[in-house]
């Protein structure tokens, strides 16, 4: 039986307590309720590591539906260990990437 552990919405995901194989849905989850809670701007915290992870999450960032635009983390935002990432708003919000998301 799976474990699920909660996560607090708040426009920051940590990556570092999931195993590789949770990393896709739980960024889909993620991303569609921050869209849900209004959370239009965040960071997904990947670690430095070897980049494996961090190419695994801008390769999905980069064509999935909700996500207007990604990039690397700055000093403040966690380096090259986070990437962060801004979603459509409502008004570019069509259902359909709602649905497909």
């Amino acid at each position: 039986m799976e474990s699920y552990k909660e996560i607090e919405i708040t426009g920051t995901l940590d990556l570092h307590h999931f195993q590789p194989r949770e990393i896709i849905p739980l960024i889909d989850e993620y991303l569609r309720e921050c869209l849900k809670s209004s959370i239009f701007e965040g960071r997904i915290i990947h670690g430095k590591g070897t980049g494996t992870l961090k190419r695994t999450v801008q390769s999905h960032l980069q064509k999935h539906p909700l996500v207007k635009d990604y990039w690397n983390g700055d000093q403040t935002s966690g380096g090259w260990g986070a990437t962060c990432f801004s979603l459509i708003t409502q008004k570019d919000c069509r259902q359909d990437n709602l649905q497909d998301a």
